[in-house]
């Protein structure tokens, strides 16, 4: 098996379908239909919810077309931070996914765009897109920088609007956990800390009205994932001891909330919890297990390595029949 395939076996993405994606970002493809700004919104809110369900495959596929619309669109400057919006979501997707490579492609565009718009929230947002691909590329401390540079940038605006306030709130969260993968355990945790007061402040989220719906609950789930990148596994479980599924509106979300108390479970030694935390995010969200490669590297060592734990034949049964 050559190695590209290798790496995408078990994806319940099609390698044709990654593969026409990075065609694109090479060279975009003509828009499927007459460019306008009413539909470019309407097939974004199509691919933001695919995202929100997990539908990886189905939104690889969109997401040429959805790209070389919103290229089309742009002619001021609101249209570029609609534009960066839509290489974030790219980039999310890619990463989800593992192709880092064309997850780069994507957040230095969104960058630039983002930069274009003049908007802060914009440029927070494609900082926090970029934040992830930085630390897939083992350079957290760039991604620590990029992320407090942004986080300074929003808290100029004086905070004054829901939107302000909620994305400030967003990234005192991504430098926190830019700040635990550099290693910086004191600033991880003073970040974490000013995100969970910045939450409690917070109005209740409307659904569309603003770039990040922030509750102490998706700060609680972020702050497991601080907790379990500075080593404390116990300390991230405990962190996640009162987090229910129903606090989070997407099963993407559902789904990350039981996968990182999975890889906390899974760093403090505990493969019967690991197992029964990665069976709750695969009935929630099928493809946090099914397409994430740490996640699913975790699924492979539990049946090599305890393969008569409860849970371990149920979970690899369930991963292995998604795949082609």
């Amino acid at each position: 098996m050559k190695r590209r395939s290798l790496l995408a076996a078990g994806l319940v993405v099609p390698l044709a379908a990654l593969d026409h994606l990075d065609d694109a970002l090479a060279l975009l493809p003509a828009p499927a239909t007459e460019p306008t700004k009413a539909g470019l919104a309407a097939q974004y809110r199509a691919a933001r919810s695919a995202f929100n369900v997990g539908a990886h495959a189905d939104l690889v596929q969109a997401l040429p077309d959805l790209l070389a619309t919103a290229e089309a669109c742009a002619t001021e400057a609101a249209d570029y931070a609609r534009l960066a919006a839509c290489y974030d979501l790219a980039t999310e997707t890619l990463s989800k996914v593992g192709r880092y490579s064309a997850s780069r492609i994507t957040a230095d565009r969104s960058n630039t765009y983002s930069r274009l718009s003049g908007d802060p929230l914009a440029s927070a947002s494609s900082a926090r897109a970029f934040s992830i691909v930085l630390r897939h590329e083992d350079r957290a401390a760039t991604a620590q920088r990029v992320t407090l540079h942004a986080a300074a940038q929003v808290e100029a605006t004086g905070l004054n609007t829901p939107a302000q306030a909620a994305t400030y709130a967003q990234m005192l969260c991504t430098v926190a956990y830019a700040a635990a993968e550099a290693g910086d355990r004191d600033r991880a945790l003073d970040m974490i800390r000013q995100a969970e007061r910045a939450a409690a402040l917070l109005p209740e989220p409307a659904t569309g009205t603003q770039p990040f719906a922030v509750t102490p609950a998706s700060v609680a789930l972020y702050k497991v994932g601080v907790l379990w990148s500075l080593g404390d596994s116990g300390a991230a479980v405990h962190a996640g001891r009162d987090l229910r599924a129903a606090q989070f509106p997407t099963a993407e979300r559902r789904g990350r909330l039981h996968t990182d108390l999975a890889r906390a479970y899974w760093q403090w030694g505990k493969p019967e919890q690991t197992a029964h935390a990665l069976l709750d995010a695969h009935r929630a969200a099928p493809s946090e297990v099914r397409n994430r490669p740490s996640i699913r590297a975790i699924v492979t060592e539990l049946a090599q390595r305890h393969p008569r734990s409860s849970g371990v034949r149920e979970l690899s049964a369930a991963v292995r029949s998604a795949q082609p």
